[in-house]
């Protein structure tokens, strides 16, 4: 059992990162791991309590207090699998989750939580550092197929669970290597790609094909790849922007989040030497003041890479309301996730956040922004703003990037050309993971809307046991039944 005094006795520690000053001159990874004994000692603040909230907080069902147990003995090779149990990419997670977990732990209704997050990557870390994490193909295969269109976390996990029951698995991504926005929206000080290629070339080892640079509903028919297939899985992704809606939006100068840091990711690729397309036009914050609209994950992704570009200032315009001591706002108590914190890796980076900001309109003299309007407001969330009288503001800015969020997938090409079905909000309309088209399947993002990482493997792994049982059934059937 748990150290019933461990986190009576143990004060939760500072996750080691980099100095700010030093890694903002490069791209590198700024997050590092614990020495072995303190990570056993934070392991055994965990309290392994009756009825554990970091579990349900985690969309995966984590078996956080018994791989938190594992490790305070000591028992790293056995923490691997039982993470691996509920989590096929740990090292994304441990690095790029926000960790509703933590938020979730008992132990911060009145204390610092676990250290969650920091030991499920010391976990994983350390076992491919010891050579445990090895290929494990199928010993047998069902002589079905199954196409994944997409190769994010949900269509990743996906085609790793359909794969290890003993489908063909095929995953079509219409960008250069495989990852979706892990690869092209997270920076690389957050999760360098090396980590990305070592996983896809374990899956690749399973028996995984992958099929990079091919658009399914371009390039290549969408109807003609769901017929070569059993089944189709589409994880496109929700990547339509949340539209702008200011005078102004249409400046020279005024970029979507998304497409700034897909360019900035592929220009440390090409830095380190791998191959990346380069943009007809080019965005760069270097020299520049940057307004980023937004003060989610996106935004602050966006404030890192235009600080290591050299930007001339950096501020943050977020219509949330300061954080309130604590860290909680009124609308997300325990055991629910925060929406913002008092500071981020960005922030520490250098840059400024305005909270209780809202941009009104986009100056721009000859087409070309050159200032950013606003006022202050009050209300809980963007849906119930209230205008401060008389707090108008302007600032100087010839970089706005714009990160509010995003609609629903793309519906062209690969949703119109299968004619599926959509929901209220526009995404594809699947609730127990099946669409309108018989043998076509959705998960990820394109099916629940824009959300995080550990919810888009959560839902590529219920998929996969769904679309399993399915092609089982089907497959089981008399001759002629349907499937």
């Amino acid at each position: 059992m748990a150290n019933p005094r461990g986190f009576l006795e143990v004060r939760r520690a500072p996750a080691p990162e980099r100095a700010p000053r030093e890694r903002v001159r490069d791209s590198h990874e700024i997050f590092g791991t614990l020495p072995e004994p303190e990570l056993r000692d934070q392991a055994s603040r965990c309290m392994d309590c009756g009825v554990p909230f970091c579990n349900n907080g985690c969309p995966l069902g984590n078996l956080i207090p018994d791989w938190n147990d594992l490790v305070r003995r000591g028992m790293w090779r056995e923490a691997i699998d039982q993470l691996h149990a509920t989590n096929n990419f740990p090292e994304f997670t441990g690095l790029v989750c926000p960790a509703p977990c933590e938020s979730a732990c008992v132990l911060d209704i009145a204390d610092d939580p676990v250290m969650i997050k920091q030991i499920e990557y010391a976990i994983v870390d350390r076992a491919f550092e010891e050579g445990w994490i090895v290929p494990r193909p199928p010993e047998n295969r069902t002589g079905l197929a199954v196409a994944v269109v997409g190769s994010g976390p949900a269509g990743m996990a996906a085609a790793a669970e359909l794969n290890q029951v003993g489908h063909t698995v095929t995953v079509y991504e219409r960008d250069e290597a495989p990852g979706g926005l892990m690869r092209f929206g997270v920076p690389d000080a957050k999760l360098e790609k090396w980590m990305i290629d070592r996983r896809i070339a374990l899956l690749e080892a399973e028996g995984i094909e992958f099929a990079c640079g091919v658009d399914v509903g371009a390039d290549v028919g969408a109807e003609e790849i769901a017929e070569r297939h059993d089944a189709m899985v589409v994880a496109v992704g929700s990547r339509v922007e949340r539209p702008l809606e200011i005078p102004g939006a249409d400046l020279d100068g005024v970029h979507y989040a998304m497409d700034y840091l897909y360019q900035r990711n592929r220009a440390v690729a090409r830095e380190e030497g791998r191959e990346a397309p380069t943009a007809k036009r080019v965005i760069t914050a270097g020299g520049k003041r940057v307004v980023v609209i937004g003060g989610g994950d996106t935004g602050m992704d966006c404030l890192s890479s235009a600080n290591r570009e050299g930007a001339e200032s950096v501020l943050m315009l977020d219509v949330y309301g300061n954080v309130p001591e604590g860290g909680r706002y009124a609308n997300t108590p325990w055991p629910m996730a925060p929406r913002r914190t008092e500071t981020t890796y960005a922030l520490d980076e250098g840059g400024e956040r305005r909270f209780g900001t809202q941009v009104t309109e986009l100056e721009g003299d000859g087409g070309s922004l050159v200032r950013v309007h606003g006022r202050h407001v009050a209300g809980s969330s963007s849906r119930d703003l209230r205008p401060v009288p008389g707090s108008e503001f302007v600032e100087r800015a010839e970089l706005c990037l714009v990160a509010i969020g995003f609609q629903h997938p793309a519906h062209e090409g690969l949703l119109s050309d299968l004619r599926l079905a959509l929901d209220a909000r526009g995404n594809v309309s699947a609730k127990s993971f099946a669409t309108s088209r018989e043998g076509v399947y959705a998960a990820g993002d394109a099916r629940i809307g824009q959300s995080l990482i550990v919810n888009a493997i959560a839902d590529g792994r219920r998929a996969a046991r769904v679309i399993d049982r399915r092609l089982r059934e089907g497959a089981a059937a008399p001759a002629g039944a349907a499937a």
